[in-house]
């Protein structure tokens, strides 16, 4: 998925005012404060409040009207331990608004910004917030248009925050650079137990980042980096990485480019990885050769619970191969084995039945519908019979 970045971002960092700056820095929630003062004349309701500010006096004072949306979310969550702000084109002036609110408000644990245009300047006005906040342990920041230079703000946050536990970045055109920044916070940051990094355009050279960084992280539990560009060497070096890690439990890496080298560098992964228990490798273009080298590792692990490869061009043949490797290990932890948009044919039900003895608990998913082709025609082109013809 690709996330337009540039011009928005910067023409609204290049609007910023010296009034605006100066609202930032005179104390926590000065600018909420200052709106909560001019609604209170009639709060009725939150509606009426936001009635009583012009339009146009809006538009002119972007800082006020983003006061007023903060002031009217603050009052409606109370002292709940989650805000959310989600589509509320905040923007990097939001967002130091929104810093300086959070400082007066220990109780919020998750904070939810997505898709909010926040760009890099936006996440280098939340750094101070979210370096200093001992309450904040979970923060979605997905498509807001980050790039490298807000994760690399973002990142050196967290790293002095140990209380984050969970990060959502998803959507926010992070390429080869940003994953500099990300494989230090992996190296560094022992207490982020969940990390989601899907729809960006992590390539090739991303993947030779994160892989050494995965096999040291010692404290990552969930890794999503589904739809990105992880293909060819970058897919090997990300699957080896998951050979050496001791602690990751959830792995998405569908809707990329492994192919079959990434497979087989998976099988050999799974041969040594005693903690993983949810891998999904859809639509990753393996095919059948892949997909032996892959049943290799599922022969001798005994930990992986849910294995998903459907959408793969592996044919009957592949899927047959990854079900007799876990025929051949009676010791396998798999609950769910699911192939599906994949037709097969008899030979490999005929082995979904002798698995199932083994493996009573397992589920096997596969395509929706399969034909069957018989010899003979159907009634509707068999020649009519004397009988029929005579009547």
């Amino acid at each position: 998925m690709g996330v337009m970045a540039g011009a928005p971002c910067e023409l609204s960092a290049e609007r910023k005012r010296p009034e605006e700056e100066a609202v930032a820095v005179s104390g926590p929630l000065a600018g909420v404060r200052e709106a909560e003062e001019g609604a209170n004349t009639d709060s009725d309701s939150d509606l009426e409040t936001e009635g009583t500010c012009g339009l146009r006096d809006l538009v002119r004072e972007p800082r006020r009207a983003h006061s007023i949306v903060l002031t009217s979310c603050f009052r409606r969550e109370g002292s709940a331990s989650e805000l959310t702000l989600r589509h509320h084109g905040l923007g990097p002036q939001g967002a130091q608004t929104l810093a300086s609110a959070l400082f007066s408000s220990p109780h919020i644990k998750r904070l939810d910004l997505r898709d909010n245009g926040l760009c890099a300047a936006g996440a280098e006005a939340l750094v101070g917030a979210l370096s200093k906040s001992s309450c904040i342990c979970d923060v979605d920041l997905s498509e807001n248009q980050l790039g490298v230079v807000g994760v690399q703000a973002l990142c050196a946050a967290l790293m002095a925050n140990p209380a984050v536990r969970k990060v959502q970045l998803a959507g926010n055109g992070l390429e080869e650079k940003a994953a500099w920044y990300i494989a230090e916070l992996l190296l560094v940051h022992m207490s982020l137990q969940s990390l989601d990094l899907s729809y960006n355009e992590l390539s090739d050279g991303a993947g030779e980042t994160l892989g050494p960084a995965l096999a040291e992280n010692t404290g990552l539990t969930e890794l999503n980096v589904s739809w990105n560009h992880l293909r060819g060497p970058g897919a090997v070096a990300f699957a080896r990485g998951l050979e050496g890690n001791i602690f990751l439990k959830v792995l998405d890496i569908s809707y990329n480019g492994f192919g079959d080298p990434g497979a087989s560098a998976v099988g050999e992964a799974l041969k040594a990885n005693t903690v993983l228990e949810e891998l999904n490798m859809s639509n990753n273009r393996i095919s059948a050769v892949g997909a032996l080298s892959l049943g290799l590792g599922l022969r001798v692990n005994q930990t992986l619970r849910i294995l998903v490869v459907s959408r793969n061009p592996m044919r009957s043949e592949g899927c047959f191969g990854v079900l007799k490797s876990v025929q051949d290990n009676p010791a396998s932890a798999l609950e769910l084995l699911d192939f599906s948009d994949s037709q097969v044919n008899k030979e490999f039900d005929d082995l979904a039945d002798a698995v199932k003895v083994i493996l009573p608990g397992l589920c096997i998913k596969t395509g929706a519908r399969r034909v069957e082709y018989k010899k003979e025609l159907l009634p509707v082109f068999r020649a009519s019979s004397p009988a029929s013809a005579s009547n």
